[in-house]
Formats: C-alpha cells, sequence, structure tokens
C-alpha cells in the first residue's frame, strides 16, 4: 500500500507541473508532435489549452487522493 501511495503522489504531481506548464505557461513543447502538427494544419493552440486542462485536473485529484491515503489509512 505504501507504494500505491508514493506512486499517487509522484504521478500526482508530474501532471499538475505538466498540465501548469502547458495551460498557464504556453508551454506546448511538452506535447509531443504539438508544434509538427501545428504547422500542418492538424491541431490549434485551443487543442493544447485542453489537454493542459485535463492534466492539471488529473493531476490535483491524483495529489489530493495521494494525500487523502496516507492521512486515512
Amino acid at each position: 500500500m505504501t507504494v500505491i501511495k508514493i506512486i499517487a503522489i509522484i504521478l500526482g504531481a508530474a501532471f499538475l507541473i505538466f498540465g501548469y506548464f502547458i495551460f498557464f505557461k504556453e508551454r506546448y513543447d511538452l506535447i509531443n508532435g504539438f508544434e509538427a502538427d501545428r504547422r500542418a494544419g492538424r491541431r490549434d493552440e485551443h487543442y493544447a489549452k485542453r489537454v493542459g486542462l485535463i492534466e492539471l485536473i488529473l493531476g490535483a485529484v491524483t495529489l489530493i487522493a495521494g494525500v487523502v491515503l496516507i492521512i486515512f489509512t
């Protein structure tokens, strides 16, 4: 169970950090192949914002779940 707690905390923090950089700092180079797809017209900035928001939310939920696991078990 300890391993699950540690993995949840690490994954949550990683997703939260990447989501923050993509959504707020507009570091779209963190999305694999985004720049090439953007130049080709297949993706736009709205897509990158959605990816960043999803990662930010998943990171927050996973991090909170890890902390809750530590507190209540």
